[in-house]
Order: C-alpha cells, then structure tokens, then sequence
C-alpha cells in the first residue's frame, strides 16, 4: 500500500462513515437496529436476482453505497439495475440519490443449471435523526431456476448458515470481533468515557473508556491545546489495539477496553500555565451504529516544565506505532470508496508523516523532497530573473570554460543556503520565532535587494561593467571576474528564492526546523544542490557544454534585453517595501536608486582613468546613494486599512477572533499570507479571488480569516509554528463541529479548496 494512500485514509474515513450530520445529533438509543430499519431479501427469477429493501420509516439507504457480488451456480451476472432516486446535494458526496420506504433492484443474469447462488450485498443507510449505520454487508443464498427451467423453485434468499426463511434478522458474515452485543446503542456519554489529566509539566494522560460492546478507532483522534501560547502537543503514544479487518475499509486498530495514552507537551516556555485540551474521536458499537465524531473538552492546569530543544520536537513529534502481533504494518485508517469526493494529499504532508516515523526511512524521504524542491525553484518566478544572469555567463565564457564557473555558481548557491538555514536554526534555537523566508520582513533588506536588482539591471544596459568578460580589461580580468560573478550568482539566486516555495521545498523546510543541526543542514545543502543542478549538469556533462552556442556580437544584445526582468524585479521590491512602510518609503527608495545610477555612471567614466579627485567624488555619491536605505528603517509600519478587508469580506486574524468564530461554529478559512511571498499571490490570483471559491465559502458558510505576515507578527508566527509551517503560505480549514483545522497543499487548486470546505461543514 503506498505512503499516499495510507495518508488519505483518515480524513476519508470520516466522510464515509457520516455522510450527512445536523448540528445536533439524537441520541443513538433511538434508532433501530439496523436489520430493523433495512430488511433485505431475495429472489432469484427467469431474467436474474431480485432484491429487496424494506425501509423504515426516517430511515433512508444511498444509491452509491449498493453493490452486489454473486458467485456459484453458474450464474452469470450483469450490472446491477436501480431505479432512480431522491436527488439532492449530501454535504460530503455531493449530488446523491437516496432511497425511502422500500428499494426493488435486480441483478441480471442467467444459470446454466439450476442451483445455488451466494449473493455478496453492501449497503448503506442512515436516519433523518443524524446517525449513519457503518456500510453492511450481507451474505445470502438464493435458489436460481435455470434459463430453461424458469418455474423451478421458489427463489428466496436466506442468511448464509440456515436460517429459517421466516427469520425477521439476516446477519452479515464478517468476522466477529470482541465484546459484541445486540443492547440499543447508548448515549455517546455513556458509550465512551474520556478524562485528562497533566501528568507533570511536559506530559498529558488521557484515558478512553469505551462501554462494553463498543470499540474505539486509534486514528480517528485529533488533539487541540488551547488558551496556552508557546505550549503544543505531540503526538499520542497509543499501546498496541487490536487488528480488525474490516471489508469494507481493510485493516483498523480499535480499543474495546480502557486505554491510557500519554501525550508530550512541546514548550517554548517552562512556566506553569493553564489551557483547555480539546479531543475529537470516533467509535462504533459492535454490529451496530457508529457514532458521529464526539468532541471533548477538558480545562487543564499544566505545572512548570522544561522547554522543548529542537532536536526533541522531533522526537516528540514522532509517532510510533506498536505492531499488533501478525501484523506487517501500522493499521491504518480505512479508505473511502471511489464516490467519496477527496483531494490527494499534499507533499508537505508526505514529510510531516515520514518525519513522524522518526528513523532514517523519514530522513531520507525529507532530503530527496529538499532535492526535488531545489530543482523546481528553477523555475520559479522570483527565481528566473537571476538565473538569466547564469545563462548569460554561459554564453559569454563559452564551452571552455563551464565547468569552473558551474562550481562556482553550485559553491555560491551551497554556502548561501548552509548560511541561511545556520543562521535560522541559531535564532530560531535561542527562542526566536523564524521562518522561511524571514529575512524578507526586514525593510532593509527589501530595499537592499531593490538597490542591488537595480544596480543589476543597469550593468546588463551597459551602464556600468561588473567584469562578465565584454568591457574588454584582459584575460586574467575577466576569467577571475567571471568565476566570482558565478560565484556571486550563486548567492542572488539564493537570496530571491526565499519569497518562493516550490513544491516539495515546504516539506523539507517543515522538517528541517525540527531535526537536529547536523541533518537539518544536509537538507539545506540538498535545497542548494537542487537550484544548482541544471547548470552543473551542463558543466560537468561534456555532451551538454558542447550544446553551448558560441560566443558572439548577439549576446551584446541579449544583454539589454536580460536587464528589463532585474528592473521588474526591483518593482516588484518596491512594491513590497511600499506595504512595509507605506508610500513614503518608495519615494525614499527611488530618490536612493537615482542617485545609486548616478554614482554608478560616474565611477563607470573614470574608472580606468588617473583621475583621484573625480574618482572619489564619484565613490562619495555611490555612499550618499545608501542613505536612503538607513532611513527606510525609521518610518513606521504602514498600516492596512480595517475598511478595505470588510469590503472584502475577510477577517483580520487574530488568536481570539478565530477562537470567537470557531465558538459560534463557524467554518473558518485561515489564510496566512505575505506581500513577498510569489506563491501567495499567485494562490490568491487563481484561486482565492475567483468567484468559484467564493460560492464555496458561501454554500459551506465559512469565514475568511487573513493574516498578513509581510512584516513581523508574533501571532501570525506562533500559528504557523503551532500547524508546523516553516512559512507562508499556510491555508488551513477549521470545521464548525471543533477539532483540529485541515491543512491543505501550498499550491491551492478549486477543486481542493471546495472538498475540504464541504468536510469541514460538515463535520
């Protein structure tokens, strides 16, 4: 089974077992037994196999959740044929058809001989009430005539093992598991107990309690820790459950017992504090309804702990699983059927698993994602710009000389990343609150990369030379001038990545920040070495060098037109800068770059002539250039106008209007987002603005909730680090029933965001 679809199966599990759930469930003792409220028989008949459905009433069964499988007694067997039913829109599956009263279906075929034929029936069905029976499955024989002996028999389908005809109960024939009964199911209280208590100051002991003939679900569970900032929760450490195969959703672990499960607290802070734990879990009585998911909240008062180093958290974030005995793997939470609409999961989600199996199969998986991610920086917007600065040199040094400056442009590119992700483990390890991408926060950078994108731009118009090989000083110039510019491409690539993350990248950034140094620094270096690899390939792969063009008069002209996308780029800075610290700061910034292209045409006239005087003056207008830069860091932020979001219909986030919301059971969107941040915008553009993704906030009745991490914000912060992202974007989903949110994929798609808004309003 692969890695995907044992990830798919939890949040699938819950939309196959409740379709469709009011905002107040009826208490389970109220429903019949299921046998009771969907009598099933059989008849087998010259053209094929009737059936029969005799259904209560308030009781209703799913066109999509009926098959049936016939074997033996040479009957063959057609599609089987359903009468059409009651359309309307399920909150889970969509378009659906329902039936009411009673169901005749028939299974065409025909017997060669006269005999008996096993039917396999699976059904589905629920109660207006608001509970859903878990899919049934029934085995039957039914006596078929054969083609040419059309009047032999009576045809009636019996239970498998001999009950009688008149028999008012057909049992299914899966495998029986313990602690069975046929008592009216209770209330979900009384059917499952739960308590927590903080055992010291760095763990939870939570104890389930299901009553006798009621099971538990090991990963139907989801643990919130509420109302304690700088305090998360690890994952569950379960004992072992017991196997259970289930034909419909394969294997599962249930708890027919009393289960204690401790629970690592993750600290940022070591002092007292206290919270409420929210629990959200799932359970079935034994051959009988299976519950809605149940959500609990217990207050809690946490002593004084230590705070969590980073190379703990992974540990703490680590799900082991205990094998139950015969058992080759971890049981899994069941897949839904084909129906059940579902989005893959995304790779980020594929690390934060592997990173939970702890061992070398997660470091692994999190460097080949940091790899793959590196090489789709490649072509990424924010990226392209410098990497045409590469293509350039390529061409200008010819097929001679690509090997050097491909190690030059990979040692650039490889420091940069290592320094980078050094400095943001040593700040994120004496307590500060970092990401991917922090940097760009920092007003003076933001101008900085304005200036340098700028300064750039004008050497490729020919402005000034910066020693690529064409102004003409010498050989021994211009072979040392080209490797450091490889060299200092290298880094420039580096330092415009950040507003981007590629696909794969958030997964091995995610686990980065949780590992200890040692690997989260080869995921670092494996990033590095994916931005590098295409121009390496072409060094150090003499078939691709030679496929270099030959250096010539064209490249003059390639050259201008490469500095129009640096110019493009310095915009988009500025731009950037302009949401930082307001209009003032562009005016600053472009005052600064004006003067910045003066001392550059300056020192350009007199640089190779014996001219001190003019020489410095020029040196002096390139240091006046700079002082803008100094400046932009004293005005004050800019500010968003409140007006301008409400006509939008979004929230600003806020720790305790999400809390607010979620208490009135809303269906919250949280999206964190950043002005700098290329894949943000590019989400909101084709997705977030469109008028497909508003009808689905509409019909899910959810609210927009945005917060704005362009420049440094402490709470934007803690929510990223509490959903383990390393950065923006992050979209996550809360539900309206409670429970943890549903973090969906980096790079959004509609059909994506309308499934996970449809489960959310209905969980």
């Amino acid at each position: 089974m692969s890695l995907i679809s044992r990830l798919a199966r939890p949040l699938a599990l819950l939309a196959l077992l409740v379709p469709t759930l009011p905002a107040t469930a009826a208490d389970p003792s109220e429903l019949l037994p299921v046998d009771q409220a969907f009598v099933l028989g059989a008849q087998g008949k010259p053209d094929g196999i009737a059936l029969h459905w005799k259904i209560a009433d308030g009781y209703y069964l799913y066109r999509q959740r009926i098959s049936v499988e016939a074997q033996g007694g040479g009957f063959t067997a057609g599609a089987l044929q359903l009468p059409d039913g009651d359309k309307h829109v399920d909150e889970f599956f969509g378009p659906v058809e329902t039936y009411r009263k009673q169901l005749d279906a028939l299974l065409p075929g025909q017997a060669t001989t006269a005999g008996q034929v096993t039917l396999k029936v699976r059904y589905q069905g629920c109660a207006d009430a608001g509970l859903c029976y878990p899919p049934q499955t029934r085995t039957l024989q039914v006596a078929v005539p054969a083609a040419a002996a059309s009047g032999a028999g009576t045809g009636l389908g019996l239970p498998l093992g001999g009950a009688s005809a008149g028999g008012s109960t057909l049992l299914g024939t899966q495998a029986a598991v313990p602690g069975a009964t046929d008592a009216a199911p209770l209330p979900e209280a009384q059917a499952f107990a739960f308590e927590a208590i903080a055992d010291g100051g760095n763990q939870l002991l939570l104890r389930f309690t299901p009553a006798k003939g009621y099971y538990l679900y090991r990963d139907r569970t989801q643990l919130a820790l509420h109302g304690a900032e700088g305090l998360s929760l690890g994952a569950p450490r379960w004992p072992p459950g017991k196997a259970h195969r289930d034909e419909h959703f394969g294997e599962v672990t249930v708890y027919f017992d009393q289960v204690e499960v401790p629970v690592p607290v993750i600290r940022d802070r070591a002092d007292a504090a206290k919270a409420t734990l929210e629990v959200t879990f799932q359970g079935c009585q034994t051959d009988g309804i299976c519950y809605p998911p149940m959500t609990r909240q217990v207050a809690l008062a946490l002593p004084a702990g230590t705070v969590t180093p980073p190379e703990a958290r992974a540990v703490a974030l680590a799900a082991p699983v205990a094998l139950e005995a015969g058992t080759a793997a971890p049981a899994a939470t069941p897949p839904a059927p084909a129906e059940v609409p579902r989005s893959t999961p995304p790779p980020e989600a594929l690390a934060r698993a592997d990173q939970g199996a702890g061992g070398a199969s997660g470091w692994a998986l999190a460097l080949v994602a940091a790899l793959l991610g590196g090489l789709i920086l490649n072509v990424m917007p924010c990226v392209l710009p410098v990497l045409s600065l590469k293509a350039l040199s390529l061409a200008e040094s010819g097929r001679g000389r690509a090997r050097a400056g491909a190690l030059a442009y990979t040692a650039g590119v490889l420091l940069s990343f290592l320094l980078v992700g050094g400095v943001a483990l040593a700040l994120r390890a004496t307590g500060q609150a970092l990401g991917w991408g922090f940097q760009l926060q920092q007003p003076l950078v933001t101008g900085a990369l304005a200036y340098l994108m700028f300064a750039v731009g004008l050497s490729l118009s020919g402005v000034f030379a910066v020693g690529y090989g064409l102004a003409g000083v010498g050989r021994g110039l211009t072979e040392r001038g080209g490797l450091s510019g490889d060299f200092f491409t290298g880094v420039l690539a580096v330092v415009v990545a950040s507003p981007c993350t590629a696909p794969f990248m958030g997964s091995a950034l995610t686990f980065a920040f949780a590992a200890p140094v040692p690997v989260a620094l080869a995921v670092f270096a494996l990033l590095g070495l994916g931005l590098a690899l295409p121009f390496l390939l072409i060094g150090l792969v003499p078939a691709l060098a030679a496929r270099l063009p030959r250096p010539g008069a064209w490249m003059d002209t390639l050259k201008q037109v490469l500095a129009f996308p640096m110019y493009l780029t310095a915009v988009w800075m500025l731009w950037v800068l302009g949401k930082q610290r307001g209009i003032d700061a562009v005016g600053l910034a472009l005052v600064g770059l004006v003067v910045l292209a003066l001392g550059l045409w300056a020192f350009q006239r007199v640089r190779f002539q014996t001219a001190p005087l003019r020489r410095g003056l020029a040196v002096v207008v390139l240091i006046a250039s700079l002082v803008p830069l100094v400046l932009l860091h004293r005005l004050p932020a800019a500010s968003t106008p409140a007006a301008t979001a409400a006509a939008e219909g979004i929230e600003p986030y806020s720790p305790q209007r999400l809390d607010a919301l979620r208490k009135q059971g809303q269906v919250v969107f949280v999206d964190m987002t950043a002005d700098w941040c290329v894949t943000c915008k590019a989400n909101e553009k084709a997705v977030l603005s469109g008028d497909d993704f508003k009808q689905a906030m509409q019909s899910a009745g959810a609210v927009l909730m945005r917060g704005d991490w362009t420049n440094v914000d402490p709470q934007i912060t803690a929510f990223l680090q509490a959903h383990k992202a390393v950065g923006v974007p992050l979209y996550v989903v809360f539900p309206k029933s409670g429970g943890e949110g549903e973090v969906l994929p980096t790079v959004l798609t509609t059909p994506m965001v309308r499934d996970a808004l449809q489960r959310a309003s209905a969980r």
